[in-house]
């Protein structure tokens, strides 16, 4: 076996990272979607503020497309066999989910942001983070 596919051994890695991909997928998906689509909608649910000048809804379009982007390299690497690329994705995951945690921190505390829906997607992204590096941490260190 070459040092490129995942190595199916008893830790459980490759299932952990296969969910993760999938639950990953799943949730940023929809949520990338209707930034890309309805971003006036999308900010004013979840972050309770207007998004009313044009760079705004033009950032959040692109904030969009970059998190369908994140689902759709986690949908098609579900199936990888590629150890490099799992490990690749999935530390991209954990930072985007630790910064996205940080910066809604970062509106709620010192900007003011409160909605019902922020404090939740905080610790959703900080324990999508923590299963991130947990599942890097996993994968380096069994080699």
């Amino acid at each position: 076996m070459d040092e490129t596919s995942i190595k199916k051994d008893d830790s459980g890695a490759e299932p952990l990272i296969k969910i993760l991909l999938i639950v990953t997928a799943v949730i940023e998906a929809p949520l990338g979607l209707g930034l890309l689509l309805a971003p006036r909608l999308v900010v004013s649910t979840l972050l309770n503020t207007p998004l009313d000048t044009p760079g705004g809804i033009v950032a959040a379009r692109l904030a969009g497309a970059a998190i369908v982007s994140l689902a759709i390299c986690c949908w098609r690497a579900r199936d990888s066999d590629g150890e490099r690329s799992a490990v690749g994705i999935v530390t991209a995951m954990a930072f985007y989910n630790f910064a996205a945690a940080a910066i809604l921190v970062y509106g709620g505390m010192q900007l003011g942001i409160s909605s019902i829906f922020v404090w939740p997607v905080i610790i959703l992204h900080t324990l999508l983070g923590l299963w991130c590096a947990s599942v890097v941490w996993q994968l380096i260190h069994r080699r």
